[in-house]
């Protein structure tokens, strides 16, 4: 037996992470939110000014991973695999990061409109981080919490899917009808960091799955 699995025995978890990945889920939420409101904004000036909130929320995000990463160097015994804990702060950050990444395009960029597309992708992006904030509320009581934290990998593993199909379809309606080469180019690139955003989220789901399977 591992002196880990021993110590267990006598030295209580440290529970701090819980309220630390709920605070990360918290932040992507609000993210994602500011998303779908930067997809339906009229003005290029209106898109700049919600692009820098979205900003600002990803600095929020980066801050938090510091502050696990110094919790995950300060304990000695986690209340799952350190592995595991770093791989699931790093995970949510990437989420936010192409959640962003597709803003910080959207500003730069400047296209002429925004895809119709991207409105949906938006939507779906913003379900997915709220079935993580489910998902990672469950996480304190993982056994107690289990169907619904299977379930809700389902859920995010199915919007998934609906967002390759977007994306493909997107993509080929993009080609088909955008003679404008440079708009093209713009919404191809805006197109595929939002399909990475909603990969990244199901990266998430996947971890806590692999926690759930070792918890049982």
């Amino acid at each position: 037996m591992k002196i880990d699995s021993i110590l267990k025995f006598f030295v209580p978890n440290d529970t701090s992470f819980f309220p630390l990945f709920e605070e990360g889920a918290s932040i992507l939420l609000k993210a994602s939110a500011l998303l779908k409101t930067l997809m339906v904004s009229e003005t290029m000036e209106q898109r700049e000014m919600v692009s820098k909130q979205i900003k600002a929320v990803e600095h929020e995000g980066d801050e938090l991973t510091h502050r696990i990463y110094q919790q995950l160097n300060k304990s000695f015994i986690t209340p799952f695999d350190r592995e595991d804990i770093q791989a699931l702060a790093s995970a949510l950050d990437d989420v936010l990061d192409y959640i962003n990444g597709a803003s910080q395009r959207i500003n730069l960029y400047k296209p002429k409109a925004i895809f119709p597309p991207f409105i949906e992708f938006a939507g779906i992006i913003h379900a997915a981080a709220g079935e993580l904030e489910q998902l990672l509320h469950g996480l304190k009581d993982a056994v107690k919490n289990k169907e619904k934290i299977v379930q809700g990998c389902i859920t995010i593993n199915t919007l998934e899917n609906k967002a390759d199909d977007l994306y493909h379809n997107g993509i080929s309606d993009l080609f088909e009808h955008e003679k404008d080469t440079i708009e093209l180019i713009k919404n191809k690139e805006i197109f595929g960091t939002l399909e990475k955003a909603v990969d990244k989220a199901e990266d998430v789901s996947d971890i806590i799955k692999t926690i759930l399977i070792k918890m049982a």
